[in-house]
């Protein structure tokens, strides 16, 4: 059973949590005297099975043992750098903003994500306890754009996707969204998207 209550559905890096760049996998490359670009080129398809679901945090460490000559203790500092440039640092006025959202409107997230992505976040965030259902994308096997990603997000939240307002900082993201019939606001600053926010549920939580 589906309620056309109003519903904001948030993607993760980007938008609650900002990402940048920290430069952790060029000091790798340097450090092992690895041409640019070698990481990824030979982790490719490991970071994509990570996205996806399919392989195990195990697994990832065993192949980055083997693809890049790492013995364990590099292996864990390896990963160290790499999630925190995943987690980042919180967005809290946008987090503040949603929390206050509670009992306003229904709540979730749609990331794409990389296995281990809910115990970090969780522990760091506690975004269990900020939104009702967080849609991974390693834990469904589908990543954003796929309409797929929207429909079970929808469906874990028990809405329609005409009442549901999706915000990411992505535009083919953005884009998706709307072609699976919801509407999207890309995610620039904190006050244009708070105002978008506050519009959405004011509008929406008047046709009750």
């Amino acid at each position: 059973m589906t309620t056309t209550e109003p519903c904001v559905v948030l993607d993760i890096g980007g938008v609650l949590e900002f990402t940048p760049e920290t430069g952790w996998v060029q000091q790798w490359e340097t450090r092992q005297g690895l041409p640019p670009g070698t990481v990824h080129e030979r982790m490719h398809d490991v970071w994509q099975a990570g996205s996806l679901g399919s392989v195990t945090e195990r697994d990832v460490h065993e192949q980055l043992a083997a693809r890049l000559r790492l013995d364990a203790p590099q292996v864990d500092a390896f990963m160290a750098g790499l999630w925190t440039e995943y987690l980042g640092t919180p967005n809290e006025e946008l987090i503040a903003y949603v929390r206050g959202l509670h009992g306003k409107c229904r709540l979730g997230i749609l990331s794409n994500s990389f296995v281990g992505a809910r115990e970090r976040e969780t522990e760091l965030y506690r975004f269990d306890e900020l939104v009702e259902q967080i849609v991974y994308s390693h834990e469904i096997g589908i990543e954003k754009p796929d309409p797929r990603a929207f429909e079970a997000t929808c469906a874990a939240l028990g809405v329609e996707p005409e009442s549901c307002l999706f915000v990411d900082d992505v535009a083919v993201n953005v884009e998706a969204a709307e072609a699976a019939g919801m509407q999207a606001h890309l995610f620039e600053d904190n006050a244009r998207t708070i105002a978008r926010i506050a519009a959405h549920v004011s509008r929406n939580g008047s046709n009750d």
